[in-house]
């Protein structure tokens, strides 16, 4: 193999001999004792797979870090394993000088870059030989339940039952193969899969030089690698970049969903050529791990022609327990187990045997003991295999926390960090909404009486700041909660973790310790959004990812600011405003008056709005009547009830299950109430003029609901002044699973002020003809439309109207066939 092409970096071709010459370069670089340490801190690079073989080449036990630590993190592992050498790039070396400060250790640092370029071909086929496949060969550092990392020591034993288990019984990595390396090596994931296994197989290994995207596209394509190595993030992403320029299409989108009812890899790979291009063109095995991969990630990947061959596995296991073969992908599923592995479910907990298992850790014999028992691996996730020997994994056991990018937190490490600060008493942390987040019980003594600043503040600023400017990104706190109260824990005074997220919702409430900002505007506002959400509303609430404003809620709460303070502030300008607190002090400065008012859609209503009506083309009714004999033919089309439409205006308010909803309704409409019925078209749908063009000739009103719905809601209002019918979908939205959404309390406000019924209209069948996504309609399917008795508005509120109108379509929906 001496003169193939082992790692690419950038155009740099390395061969084998110059492979197996640099190793023995880096060796001869140092002295070592057989058994001592040596630590490899920088990024991926040539240099890299240099100094982790010289390592072996010595005799040595290697010591990968993360190449992002802190100092403290990098501290913490040179005073536990107390390496004699550590690699390290010149990029890192103001770190590793602070972190070797701080351990108080005197190891001999090589600057690896400085001696990479420097090439040395070995003429012979050597490579790095194991006297004893006991000895440790590795160390990786990993979170453990104490708060501090621990050191997984794996054997060569351990490393070559996965290298066995792939090579030689899951043949994926060949002498033919070309991996890309993008994840850092630190992890035994890709250390074992980027690195070791595609260098033992003979292939090649491309190391892409970010994780920029069109670094991966370029390495990919100029290495044409066959084989991708990724968590379920890197996956996820692609597949969006991807999906939006196939949803950018009309054909593209149909394409992919005839794609993804025939599952015929050779359709997909010809379909999708551009897709397989983008990625390099070879791509045969896409492999996954580090967290679960999301079942509807992996199904669009195999509608595209790609399989993701999902593994699971721990660092103490070296890390694969299972992985899935090719050809026998289960969606859900991380795959049957490696040869020579027995998998049992003991009380639900995953414990499993086999010669990957690791030898425990390092200097930790209590932990090692909790972890190993009886020969089995306990990891701390529950599940069960299937009767195929599929393996399922239903939720963990251990508190350690797994981030969709495959990173693993200790919560424990982080409470201890941020309980450091005097300022808190009790820090408690739980992961919600992709984020890590934390409720903390502030030490009153030490904040005392603040003058001008919340308590808030304070502890965001000099604890939550302060931890996350010096700990790695994927562990910082990104939202917290502040309480009085003790955090829930045990008698044993444990916490009790699963219970933080409930906590944190209670507190978000109970809002004892935050200095409320005490002047008049702000307690105006405050009240006015407090009853129309029906919460409390807190000084750091956002009006939307808080307090959940929609378009309507903004246009009553810019009336209200403009007619209580004389504000002007449009739904865009209100959302440029952080939180509560902040658009209250504007309105404390740009006021003009300070009256008091409640909102009058009545006075809104009244005003003057210039609405020139769409000409009605006689075409238009034919075209209705057209669609209604086509329905007929098309689908087992029925309508009942068009007795119940009043002669006067109203409002028409069907539910919202297809694109055809529309002319479903108005094909059973007489002549006469086609031409005097409007529909309204949201601006982004009709943008094409030769689409405005058609709209302003029968009978569809353009409006944008998004930037101006007040003005878009006084237009529907003069359509309905004027004598005319309007139809107006309560939902807003079609239907994804057949079942009624909200309804919005637009059609309710028109129907209140203007005294006008409104008719409520049932449509059954029409998701099951033409579902959401779907480009063409499925033939004979039964669609059946009834008008039902109209709804008078009387003295009902507008909530009371809204949930009136449905309640009828819900109860006509339920009704048998």
């Amino acid at each position: 193999m001496g003169s193939k092409t082992a790692i690419t970096f950038g155009s740099d071709k390395i061969s084998y001999s110059r492979l197996i010459g640099k190793i023995e370069e880096f060796a001869n670089l140092y002295n070592i004792e057989q058994g001592e340490k040596v630590a490899i801190f920088m990024e991926n690079r040539p240099s890299w797979v240099y100094a982790f073989y010289s390592a072996w080449q010595n005799k040595a036990i290697a010591v990968p870090i993360d190449f992002l630590a802190t100092a403290d993190e990098v501290a913490f592992i040179l005073k536990d394993c107390q390496p004699k050498i550590i690699f390290s790039s010149s990029g890192n070396a103001a770190v590793l000088e602070s972190a070797i400060e701080k351990a108080g250790t005197n190891p001999i640092v090589i600057r690896a870059d400085e001696h990479e370029l420097f090439q040395k071909e070995n003429a012979s086929d050597s490579s790095v030989q194991i006297a004893n496949k006991e000895e440790t060969a590795v160390i990786i550092y990993t979170s453990g339940t104490t708060g501090s990392p621990k050191g997984v020591m794996l054997s060569f034993d351990n490393l070559i039952a996965n290298i066995d288990g792939v090579v030689h019984n899951i043949p994926i990595f060949t002498p033919e193969s070309r991996t890309l390396m993008l994840l850092p090596l630190h992890h035994i994931f890709p250390l074992m899969g980027t690195m070791i296994i595609p260098l033992y197989a003979g292939g090649s290994v491309a190391i892409s030089p970010s994780m920029a995207s069109e670094d991966i596209i370029k390495t990919l394509q100029d290495n044409k690698i066959t084989i991708l190595i990724g968590v379920p993030r890197l996956y996820a992403a692609i597949r969006k970049g991807i999906k939006d320029k196939i949803n950018a299409s009309a054909i593209a989108k149909m394409l992919f969903n005839l794609a993804e009812k025939l599952q015929s890899p050779k359709f997909s790979k010809t379909i999708f050529k551009a897709v397989h291009k983008k990625m390099g063109g070879s791509l045969k095995h896409l492999v996954s791990g580090g967290a679960a991969l999301d079942k509807e990630v992996g199904r669009d990947y195999q509608t595209l022609g790609f399989e993701v061959l999902e593994g699971f596995g721990m660092t103490e296991s070296a890390p694969m327990i299972t992985f899935t073969r090719p050809g026998r992908v289960v969606l859900g599923s991380p795959g049957e187990a490696l040869p020579g592995t027995t998998i049992e479910t003991i009380d639900g907990e995953i414990a499993v045997k086999g010669k990957q298992v690791m030898q425990g850790y390092y200097n930790r014999p209590e932990e090692t003991s909790e972890v190993l028992k009886d020969g089995r691996l306990f990891t701390g996730d529950l599940g069960y295999v299937d009767k195929q020997g599929y393996l399922f994994i239903t939720g963990r056991k251990k508190e350690i926390i797994v981030l969709s990018n495959g990173k693993n937190v200790n919560p424990s490490e982080i409470e201890q960090k941020v309980e450091e600060s005097s300022l808190v008493r009790e820090c408690g942390v739980f992961f919600k909404d992709d984020l890590l987040q934390a409720v903390i019980v502030p030490e009153k003594s030490a904040i005392g009486q603040p003058e001008d600043k919340s308590v808030e503040d304070i502890v965001r600023w000099n604890v939550i700041d302060h931890f996350n400017q010096n700990v790695s990104s994927y562990k910082k706190i990104m939202r917290f909660y502040l309480t009085d109260q003790d955090l829930p824990r045990t008698r044993l005074s444990k916490l009790q973790r699963f219970k933080l997220e409930e906590f944190a919702k209670k507190t978000e409430t109970d809002d004892h310790l935050q200095l409320k900002p005490d002047f008049e505007e702000y307690k105006m506002i405050t009240d006015y959004l407090s009853k129309e959400k029906g919460r409390d509303v807190l000084p750091h609430h956002h009006l939307e990812m808080d307090l959940g404003l929609d378009s309507l809620d903004k246009v009553g709460f810019e009336t209200y600011l403009f007619q209580t303070f004389g504000v002007s502030l449009d739904p865009v300008e209100m959302l440029r405003f952080n939180n509560v607190h902040l658009l209250a002090e504007h309105v404390r400065e740009a006021k003009t008056k300070v009256e008091e008012q409640k909102i009058n859609w009545r006075d809104i209503l009244k005003e003057k709005v210039n609405l020139q009506l769409p000409k009605t083309w006689a075409t238009g009714s034919l075209m209705v009547r057209i669609s209604r004999f086509f329905f007929h033919s098309y689908f087992r089309f029925k309508a009942r009830g068009m007795k119940n439409i009043p002669n006067g205006p109203c409002i028409i308010a069907p539910n919202h299950q297809s694109f055809f909803d529309g002319l479903f309704v108005a094909s059973y409409l007489r002549t006469r109430q086609i031409r005097k019925t409007y529909f309204y078209a949201k601006e982004k749908h009709v943008r094409q003029p030769w689409l405005k063009f058609l709209a302003n000739r029968n009978n569809i009103i353009i409006m944008d609901l998004n930037n101006d719905l007040k003005s878009s809601i006084q237009k529907m209002a003069e359509v309905l002044k004027r004598e005319k019918n309007l139809i107006i979908f309560p939902e807003g939205t079609r239907t994804k699973n057949g079942k009624l959404g909200q309804f919005k309390k637009t059609f309710a406000i028109l129907s209140r002020e203007l005294n006008i019924p409104v008719v409520p209209v049932s449509i059954k069948g029409a998701h099951e003809a033409l579902p959401k996504g779907s480009i063409f309609p499925r033939p004979f399917k039964k669609v059946n439309i009834e008008f039902l008795n109209p709804v008078y508005p009387e003295d009902k509120t507008y909530d009371d109207l809204a949930i009136k109108v449905k309640e009828q379509i819900q109860y006509k929906m339920n009704e048998p066939a």
